[in-house]
């Protein structure tokens, strides 16, 4: 099943979601249905949050980021050929490295782009879609992809890492978007 993405504006996208539960009823479904939603809207990550549901989990595939890439392009991420995951209950251990900038969008903030930074690396706890938990360090764009995830359910929006003078300036575009006054080719859910 396809979910709709949920716009900017709805307050599930800034409240700290919930832990998961081992008896979460059907999880593995709506784990699937996570992928689904996720390809079906060209992201590289998802959280719960952004599908309506406020609970500590999300899903990444980095591995089709570089399955795009030219050769040399590849050749500038460490994490190459990325990753494909499933983090439920994820807590960030450390953050490493340099502080880097990359365009980051967001399937819930459409048409909205901003150069951000991030650390390099990032070690995560985390379980797995069965339950097993996990110690892992990820570095570049998989680390990236994780982290603005991981802002999901935190209650988090990547446009919170740029100046409150640029967030000003986008106003109008992020009225829009709470609106629906926007065109997308992905089905959509706009507060209200």
């Amino acid at each position: 099943m396809i979910y709709p993405i949920v716009a900017y504006g709805n307050p599930v996208l800034r409240k700290v979601a919930a832990p998961v539960s081992k008896d979460f009823p059907e999880l593995g479904k709506l784990i699937e249905d996570m992928w689904e939603t996720m390809y079906a809207s060209n992201g590289v990550g998802l959280a719960a949050p952004q599908i309506d549901k406020s609970i500590r989990l999300f899903v990444i595939d980095t591995a089709q980021m570089f399955a795009n890439m030219e050769d040399d392009e590849m050749a500038n991420y460490p994490d190459n050929p990325g990753e494909k995951l499933v983090f439920i209950n994820a807590q960030i251990q450390s953050l490493n490295g340099d502080a880097w900038l990359y365009n980051e969008g967001c399937l819930s903030l459409p048409k909205i782009r901003e150069d951000i930074s991030r650390e390099k690396s990032v070690t995560m706890e985390f379980m797995n879609e069965n339950f097993e938990t996990q110690t892992k360090t990820f570095t570049g764009l998989t680390a990236r992809v994780i982290l603005h995830e991981y802002d999901h359910i935190e209650g988090k929006l990547f446009i919170d890492h740029i100046s409150a003078f640029k967030r000003k300036l986008m106003r109008g575009k992020l009225n829009d978007i709470s609106k629906g006054k926007i065109d997308v080719d992905y089905k959509m859910s706009f507060p209200g």
